[in-house]
C-alpha cells in the first residue's frame, strides 16, 4: 500500500512538474513572440497612408481651423513652474528649455512629458494632435496607428500625438474629442499665429489636409529637430 502511495505521488510529481514546464514554455513563447507581433503591425503601418486611419474629413465634424495671437518665442520658463496658456490647447506661448524627444511621435496619460516641453516642439515646426484622455480606446489606438504611417512630405516627420487632460485648460468646444495644432512663423506684417483646429472624430484625412496647410517649415524656428 506505501509503495503503491509512493507510486502515486511520484506520478502526479511528474505530471506536475511537465505542466509547470509546458506553461513556462507558453509564457517565454507569448514573451518574445508580444514585441515581434508588434514591429511587424508597427513595420505594415508605416506604409500605410495617413488617410487610411479614421474617417474622412467629411465624417470628422471638424471645426474651422482658428487663428489664435501667438507669443512666447524663446520664452523659456523654469521647469516644474506652471503656464497658465490663454488658448486650449495651446498653439504657441512660453514654455520649457527643453523640448519633447523628436523621435516619439505618440504619447498616452502614462508617458506623456509636461504640455510645456510639447509646445516647445510647436516652436520646431511640429503639428501636435491633442486628444482627450477620456477618449475612447478605440480610437486612441487609431491615433497611435495613425502616428506611425506615412506622413505628408512636408512635416518632415515634425508629428506628436498626446493627451491632453480637462484640468490643464479652458474647455473645448462641445463634442470635440480632438485637435491640432500647429505654430507658424510670422508673416510680412511680422505677425505670427497658432493654429487649430477641433474634430470629433479620428481622421487622418484632416490631419493630413492640416498638415499640409501648415508645413514644418511654417514656423518660428523650422531649423531645429
Amino acid at each position: 500500500m506505501i509503495e503503491k502511495m509512493q507510486r502515486q505521488q511520484a506520478q502526479s510529481d511528474r505530471r506536475r512538474t511537465i505542466l509547470i514546464v509546458i506553461g513556462a514554455i507558453v509564457v517565454g513563447l507569448a514573451i518574445i513572440a508580444y514585441p515581434a507581433i508588434r514591429l511587424i503591425q508597427d513595420s505594415k503601418t508605416k506604409d500605410q497612408a495617413l488617410t487610411e486611419f479614421g474617417v474622412a474629413a467629411s465624417a470628422a465634424s471638424c471645426a474651422a481651423i482658428t487663428n489664435d495671437a501667438a507669443g512666447g518665442t524663446q520664452d523659456h520658463r523654469p521647469d516644474g513652474e506652471k503656464i497658465l496658456y490663454s488658448v486650449s490647447p495651446p498653439s504657441s506661448g512660453p514654455h520649457y528649455a527643453v523640448w519633447a524627444p523628436f523621435d516619439k511621435k505618440f504619447y498616452t496619460t502614462s508617458d506623456r512629458p509636461p504640455v510645456e516641453n510639447l509646445v516647445h516642439n510647436l516652436e520646431h515646426g511640429y503639428t501636435i494632435l491633442w486628444y482627450r484622455d477620456t477618449l475612447p480606446k478605440d480610437q486612441i489606438d487609431q491615433i497611435e496607428k495613425l502616428s506611425k504611417s506615412k506622413l505628408p512630405d512636408t512635416s518632415v516627420g515634425k508629428f506628436i500625438a498626446a493627451p491632453f487632460k480637462e484640468s490643464e485648460g479652458k474647455g473645448w468646444p462641445e463634442g470635440k474629442m480632438l485637435a491640432f495644432a500647429h505654430w507658424s512663423s510670422p508673416g510680412a506684417d511680422q505677425k505670427s499665429f497658432g493654429h487649430r483646429q477641433f474634430c470629433s472624430s479620428v481622421s487622418g484625412d484632416a490631419l493630413k489636409q492640416f498638415m499640409e496647410k501648415y508645413p514644418a517649415a511654417d514656423a518660428q524656428e523650422p531649423n531645429a529637430g
